[in-house]
């Protein structure tokens, strides 16, 4: 059902027009609930709008300050938490994991190096040994069971995306080297310094402030790519690694839950919303820094953005082009005139995006999930069109 007359929020510099109109445009077509969207230029926030309703029955109106799950976005999270120890001299890509987690060098692994855990090459993306539903939100016991799992493929010789194991393994090596646990690192070391919010693992006393994650429409084939049904798959292949990937323990259909949010799963479950993904974006988009806080060098972000890998990802139904925790543009996806932006987007439409060249950050956060064959959701991606082409491009 299109949202007829929906109010638009928040402020667009002049000349952005044609991005608050593309915004609202998503809603007029039904394709959105409630959602978010920011973006930087030359370290200026030119878009900062928000809409819609933070829950199914339209009682809750979405905010300035609503958050929201973004799965799989909180990886991109992650990865700078990483990048910004390699720039310490704290991590070493290329030194084996074992190096910092003993325990890990099980089953084959003694010299599989932290690189392989950021480009999705480590071979490590599900579980064999069948895990409690509680696992998931067991720390020690996600972690315990990683060191002792075999590689389903020679580590370096293929990859396939780690959509749930990549937070605990490139978390796991993250919290031995700084002693804290993720949330707090994030949260100290990231969104605190730029005042804006990102949590991963939270008490009840944000949770009216969470927008629940509502189901929306699998995209059949068609313009936006060949379709995909990520349950129906699961169904029709239960021993398939993809299925193994999502089910063991099961992740599908908890995100509203307070086990949830209150656990760390830094693959799956930050909470944000779009002025804040935004904004830690633009430190990368402005040579590693924002608002005078510095996160990463200049070199960390050359580091972070070089293709490891590109082509046929074992785990994902397209093919994937992947740099050291971060997404690069697909083989023929557009994600701007720019083919070396980075990002990540997450499971039903999230997706943050650095533009270094033209200095530009985007941050879009919704709670209408939608399900296809494609690495960032259609509605990010006509956002990214619009923001381009109000820069002429």
């Amino acid at each position: 059902m299109a949202d007829i007359g929906i109010e638009i929020q928040g402020t667009c510099s002049p000349g952005f027009e044609k991005v608050r109109d593309a915004f609202a445009w998503e809603f007029a077509q039904g394709n959105e609930l409630g959602a978010s969207l920011a973006i930087t230029l030359e370290d200026e926030m030119v878009v900062d709008l928000w809409a819609g309703h933070m829950d199914k029955e339209r009682t809750r109106p979405w905010k300035r300050d609503t958050l929201a799950n973004v799965y799989s976005t909180t990886k991109g999270i992650l990865a700078l938490a990483a990048h910004r120890l390699i720039d310490e001299g704290l991590l070493d890509l290329d030194a084996p994991v074992a190096t910092w987690w003993p325990g890990f060098a099980a089953a084959g692994k003694a010299e599989l190096p932290f690189r392989y855990l950021l480009s999705h090459q480590a071979g490590l993306a599900a579980i064999a040994k069948p895990l409690a539903p509680e696992t998931l939100f067991d720390w020690e016991g996600m972690c315990a069971a990683l060191a002792q799992q075999e590689p389903w493929w020679a580590p370096g010789t293929a990859h396939g995306y780690h959509a749930v194991t990549f937070g605990w393994l490139v978390g796991e090596v993250v919290r031995r080297i700084r002693g804290k646990r993720i949330g707090d690192i994030v949260r100290e070391e990231i969104a605190g310094p730029l005042d804006v919010e990102f949590e991963i693992g939270f008490g009840p006393e944000l949770d009216e402030r969470v927008a629940s994650l509502v189901q929306g429409p699998v995209h059949p084939p068609g313009k936006d790519g060949p379709g995909f049904d990520l349950v129906a798959e699961i169904l029709a292949h239960p021993e398939s690694l993809l299925a193994r990937t999502y089910t063991n323990p099961p992740l599908i259909g908890l995100q509203n839950r307070r086990a949830w949010r209150a656990a760390e799963i830094p693959a799956a479950n930050g909470h944000t919303n779009a002025r804040s993904l935004a904004r830690i974006y633009a430190a990368l988009a402005n040579g590693g820094e924002t608002r005078g806080v510095r996160l990463l060098s200049k070199e960390a972000i050359e580091r972070a953005r070089v293709e490891q890998v590109c082509g046929e990802d074992r785990i994902l139904p397209v093919p994937s082009r992947i740099a050291l925790g971060f997404f690069l543009p697909g083989p023929g996806e557009s994600l701007g005139p720019n083919d070396r932006v980075f990002g990540h987007g997450g499971a039903g439409g999230s997706y943050g995006q650095a533009d270094p060249e033209n200095r530009l950050s985007f941050g879009y956060v919704m709670n209408r999930m939608h399900q296809g064959a494609w690495l960032v959701d259609p509605r990010a991606r006509r956002l990214l069109r619009a923001a381009y082409a109000c820069l002429g491009m």
